[in-house]
């Protein structure tokens, strides 16, 4: 198995050429830790459908229940990278168990929260501690199973990490629909004891490395919390608060910048790195991050702008916003097991490049969108973009991390992992600025239309005074009944621009692919396989 691994990635070792049958515990105890991972990236968006409930059940203010989002975020985006020197020094086994173990405990808090600062500090907690889980499944699927089973280890974890970010407005609508808020948190207590106590028993993929712990670079970790804690928050809060125009924006927008100086030096001057930034030296690797960097921006960003358009212009629930989104989801559910057979007979260059064109295609038919899209309006554009988001992401989860050698990975799955996570932190920072710049806009635009002179417009207002004649000044409410309808047809042609904005970038970005050197043979794995 280690000749596998190792091979060039160019080539493919004629050892791992010969069928090597998945042991069943090895496969189940993989199965526990993949749940585990798809709790930890779900309950991310889970609750971004149910805000307003617990904004309500805790009495906070709009600003201060945004914190219940963005503190999971940071703290998570912290301590992915972390995880690959943790992994070495603790094992897999140990550091799942810890993870999911704390992960389960903090939920537990969460739900008993009885202010909104103590669900800040847990939901901290519980990002900072569960985030061990996600680099941990990626580093195991591509170093405990050989080579030729990638096209089967691969489509399930790149399911579970664009499924649940997909789903979780769903899941989070429908559990507090059917319950309350606090069951958001509690629903993790029994899978987090099961994950934990199954990977206690079943795990024994690696052995530990106490002795690392001595060389514990802990300058690196006080930079690195600096640096990404600190870009996360800008990316986070600086729409809304014209960026560095807002004090504590630029602020952190300092602090990030001297952090990372710090951060890089320091990385590359310690004995022992908290992080190996070498890594990117390995071509594949380098430009498969990039890739999951652009790829992110899709992942979470559709999953922001759908539900958002749905509430602010067609007045869904949560609950009606979940079975809408929820095709992407079946979609992406029946499309993963094409894709692993897909990478035994066709270059895993084209997949993505295919897979990339497809999304853009989903984001092109949005173009369009009016005030009137409704459920089969946003079928096909849903369809392919679940179909192009597991095209492009699982084929370069394998190009990433597949080809490295595999004292490597650990490492490696850290840093991809966070590069998905913060184009998801940027692409939402730009999907933002670009709806409230083009909103404004057009509002500018349309109001200039909208005048006396306008025949429709003034047909429509005195429509409008008539209607509400003996309700008051009727004049004034047919004005701002207008007014409305402007704002909102605004709004719309917004979410328009910024759909053609992701159409041209995805458009652009099938061609990088073809910067990657061409993996191992596929066709040699399916001959294994078979």
């Amino acid at each position: 198995m280690a000749d596998a691994t190792t091979a060039p990635p160019g080539m493919m070792n004629p050892a791992a050429q010969t069928s090597e049958r998945i042991p069943p515990r090895r496969l189940f105890a993989f199965l526990i830790m993949v749940f585990g991972m798809f709790m930890s990236i779900l309950d991310i968006q889970v609750v971004s459908a149910s805000l307003s409930e617990i904004q309500a059940g805790l009495s906070a203010s709009s600003s201060e229940v945004s914190w219940v989002q963005t503190s999971y975020l940071i703290a998570e985006v912290i301590a992915i990278p972390l995880s690959g020197f943790l992994s070495r020094a603790f094992g897999t086994r140990l550091l799942f168990a810890i993870s999911a173990s704390g992960f389960t405990i903090a939920s537990f808090f969460c739900g008993f929260a009885s202010s909104i600062e103590q669900m800040i500090l847990w939901r901290a907690i519980q990002g900072f501690l569960g985030a061990g889980m996600i680099p941990t499944v990626f580093a195991s699927a591509y170093t405990v199973f050989p080579r030729e089973k990638f096209y089967i280890v691969g489509p399930i974890i790149g399911l579970v990490a664009t499924l649940a970010p997909t789903i979780g407005p769903t899941v989070g609508g429908f559990i507090t629909d059917l319950m309350s808020w606090h069951w958001l948190f509690f629903i993790n207590i029994v899978p987090g004891i099961g994950i934990t106590i199954g990977v206690l028993a079943l795990v024994d993929f690696d052995r530990p490395n106490f002795a690392l712990l001595e060389h514990f670079d802990w300058w690196g970790l006080l930079f690195m919390a600096g640096f990404l804690g600190s870009l996360e928050y800008v990316l986070e809060e600086g729409p809304q608060y014209e960026w560095l125009q807002d004090t504590s924006v630029a602020t952190c927008a300092a602090v990030c910048f001297v952090s990372a100086i710090a951060f890089f030096w320091r990385v590359l001057t310690a004995r022992e790195p908290i992080v190996d930034v070498r890594t990117f030296n390995d071509r594949n690797f380098g430009i498969g991050c990039l890739l999951s960097f652009c790829i992110g921006v899709g992942l979470y960003g559709l999953t922001y702008m759908y539900p958002r358009y749905l509430a602010e212009v067609r007045g869904y629930s949560a609950l009606m916003i979940g079975e809408t989104m929820f095709v992407s989801g079946i979609t992406m559910f029946f499309t993963a097991p094409i894709v692993g057979r897909l990478m035994l007979k066709v270059d895993l260059r084209y997949i993505i490049a295919i897979g990339l064109c497809i999304f853009a295609l989903g984001s092109y038919q949005m173009t369009w969108i009016t005030r009137d899209y409704d459920f089969y309006e946003l079928l096909v554009p849903q369809i392919l973009r679940g179909i192009g988001m597991m095209f492009a992401m699982v084929p370069t989860n394998t190009i990433a991390l597949g080809t490295l050698a595999p004292e490597r990975v650990k490492n490696a799955s850290g840093l991809f992992n966070l590069t998905r996570n913060l184009g998801g932190a940027v692409g939402l920072a730009v999907i933002n600025q670009v709806l409230n710049q083009r909103t404004d806009l057009h509002i500018v635009r349309l109001q200039e239309r909208v005048n006396w002179g306008n025949a429709t417009a003034t047909e429509t207002l005195n429509m409008f005074t008539q209607r509400l004649q003996g309700m008051g000044d009727a004049a004034l409410m047919a004005m701002k009944q207008l007014s409305q309808i402007v704002h909102r047809q605004a709004v719309v042609m917004g979410y328009g621009d910024a759909f053609f904005m992701l159409t041209i970038f995805y458009f652009s970005l099938s061609l990088l692919v073809m910067l990657l050197d061409k993996p191992a043979a596929s066709a040699a794995g399916g001959e294994a396989a078979h």
